[in-house]
């Protein structure tokens, strides 16, 4: 009676919510981790990331032979009684990561920054921490090479 008890269990979170959270924790993450920590199959985990897809929520980059997802933390939730509200908020909430700064919470040193935007995640960066090459360029040109 037990087992049958175990089977039955519900959470709070449905596949698909699981599926986006372990993807904001670790955008690299391969199928086959992704069902082993929410505990479905790596069938199901595939078909929840293509449904993930098609709504607007991950985008998969190809990295040579790995993919890596690109969370649009901008979309809203689909069911009405969320209305108007973004998933980021949720997602920073479950992940400890702060999606609009792009920095991780201070709690949690180990966590990797979701991209609010699409284009400020450079998948072929090697460290996605690192500072963009663009804001460490100066302003205005050396004294050297201006014309007098």
């Amino acid at each position: 009676m037990e087992e049958a008890d175990e089977r039955r269990r519900w959470t709070l979170l449905t596949s698909h919510g699981h599926v986006l959270v372990e993807i904001a924790r670790n955008p690299q993450a391969r199928v086959r981790d992704i069902s082993a920590i929410i505990g479905i199959t790596e069938r199901a985990t595939q078909a929840i990331i293509a449904d993930l897809e098609r709504a607007g929520y991950v985008e998969r980059l190809r990295i040579g032979r790995r993919t890596r997802y690109v969370l649009h933390t901008g979309n809203p939730f689909r069911h009405s009684a969320q209305d108007g509200l973004e998933v980021g908020p949720f997602l920073e909430l479950l992940t400890g990561v702060a999606s609009l700064t792009g920095t991780p919470l201070a709690d949690d040193p180990l966590a990797i920054p979701l991209a609010s935007d699409p284009m400020a995640c450079d998948p072929m960066a090697s460290d996605p921490l690192a500072i963009p090459q663009a804001s460490l360029a100066s302003p205005e040109p050396p004294e050297a090479l201006t014309d007098v």
